[in-house]
């Protein structure tokens, strides 16, 4: 007997962006590793990686995200 079972996070009705398959699965199918979401709707996990992109984009030119001072001290 298992001392862990090996279950999926997740219910019906939640929608997942599978990286590997590159398809959209209703409740998890594949490990968390290997997806995106759970997203509201099969529209929002449809359009995952744009979604991903941009958010990638926005934190790209976030000043936030560069520390002056580190870049000060390349200048040097």
């Amino acid at each position: 007997m298992a001392l862990f079972k090996k279950r999926t996070v997740g219910k019906p009705g939640e929608w997942y962006y599978c990286l590997e398959h590159k398809k959209v699965e209703e409740g998890p199918d594949c490990p968390g590793k290997d997806r995106f979401g759970p997203y509201a709707s099969r529209q929002e996990a449809e359009h995952a990686m744009e979604t991903a992109r941009e958010r990638n984009l926005e934190w790209e030119n976030d000043p936030k995200w560069h520390d002056a001072s580190a870049r000060r001290s390349d200048d040097d």
